[in-house]
Order: C-alpha cells, then structure tokens, then sequence
C-alpha cells in the first residue's frame, strides 16, 4: 500500500480534480443561471492551482535542471506559498462567495459576509507575523480557521433549509449535496491538522496515513461533485 501511495498518490489526486472539472464543463451550459456555474468555475481554478504547484517536481526533469538551479537559490524553491493563498485562502474566499449567493436570509448573508473578512484580515495577519514560514510550510491557523467557517456555512445553509418552505425537498438541490459533501471533507482532513504539529516530517507512518486520509477524502470530493453535478435536476436560483 505504502508502495501505491509514493507511486500513484498524485496522480489519482490530481486525475479526479480534472475528471470533475472536466464533467463541469460539459455541463456548464445546464447551469449557466445557477450559482452551480461558480462551482465549476472553482473546478478549473483547482486544476489551475495544482498545475502551478507542480513546478517542483517538473523542476526534477533533466531538461529542467538549469532552471531548478537558479530556483533553488531563491524562496520559491517549494511550493508552499501557492497551497496557502490559493487554496487555505482562496478556497474558503470562494466557498464564502458561493454561499453568500445561495443563502436567502439576510443574517445569513452579513454573518459570511463579516465571517469571510474576519478569516481574510486574520489569515493575512498569520501571515505577517510568521512571514519567515511562508515559503517553507503550512499554516495549521488558517486551516483550522478555514474548516471551522466552512463548517459554520453549511450548518446555516441546512438550518435556512430546514426552516424554509421547501424544508422536505432541500435534499434534492445539487446545494445539498454540495454542502454535504464539503462538510465531510473538511471534517475529515480538518483534524490532519492537529497531528501535523506534534508529529516529525521524518515519521513516515504518519505520512503514509496522512495520505491516505487525503487520497480518500479527494477521491469522494471530487467524484461525489462530478456525480452531483451529472445527476441533480436543475435547479434555477
């Protein structure tokens, strides 16, 4: 299994990222006027994200080395940086757009509107004063900051749900399963980040495990959006 993972672990993630951006944008004429088009949208940005972050691994390519060379000598010699602005941040700017756009309430609304600012500014001071980590790890703060808000957002969607007229139909909105697919993956990689900061990067079990949590956790994301986006009715916002 360990044997897998160091062969195949980043190319089945990054093969089921492409799959589902790939089945939105088969599909992006059945929602154009949907917030679901933002979604698929985001699907190409991911895709987008993980090309740029694979620079150093390309960089490992003999026809490359002069090149990796010259990078090594600079602070983009890992890719670092990209995860934290693009994705720990990125990401949950996004998700705070598309729930914005999908929540009715006005409370609702301010709520991720203040919210998103609060772990914008927050993220942004993280940043400033562990300037000196920015190229060289992750910030477990602005993961652990980001699963909470996504959590907090799918909860006030379920809840604004439940409470509406169309509280015994909501299961059947491509947003219910949106949200209850991003609920699971941030519940489950969220805690990832816990271990990360008591645990050596020499510990190989951990790593191992931590890949596999990842791998899993993609695999249902990404399928489960693909499908959700196959098999949902439209639904006209």
């Amino acid at each position: 299994m360990n044997d897998f993972l160091i062969t195949y672990y980043s190319f089945i993630t990054k093969g089921v990222i492409l799959f589902s951006a790939i089945i939105g944008f088969i599909l992006y004429k059945k929602y154009k006027n949907t917030t679901t088009k933002y979604l698929i949208l985001f699907l190409g940005y991911v895709v987008f994200i993980e090309l740029i972050a694979y620079y150093p691994t390309l960089l490992k390519l003999d026809s490359l080395d002069l090149l990796k060379q010259i990078i090594d000598k600079t602070v983009f010699k890992q890719n670092y940086w990209i995860y934290t602005l693009f994705w720990h941040i990125g990401s949950i700017m996004f998700y705070s757009f598309f729930y914005f756009k999908i929540l009715k309430k006005k409370y609702n609304k301010l709520i991720v509107k203040y919210v998103s600012m609060i772990f914008l500014l927050s993220s942004i001071l993280c940043i400033v004063i562990n300037r000196n980590d920015f190229f060289v790890s992750l910030f477990p703060f602005i993961k652990i900051a980001g699963t909470l808000v996504i959590i907090l957002y799918v909860v006030l969607y379920f809840i604004e749900s439940l409470i509406s007229n169309k509280s015994l139909t909501f299961f059947k909105s491509i947003n219910f399963y949106i949200s209850a697919i991003l609920l699971i993956w941030w519940l489950v990689t969220g805690p990832v980040v816990f271990f990360e900061s008591y645990t050596s990067k020499s510990d190989w079990n951990f790593i191992f495990l931590r890949w596999q949590i990842y791998l899993s956790a993609n695999i249902f994301m990404y399928l489960g959006l693909a499908f959700a986006l196959i098999f949902c009715k439209l639904e006209n916002d």
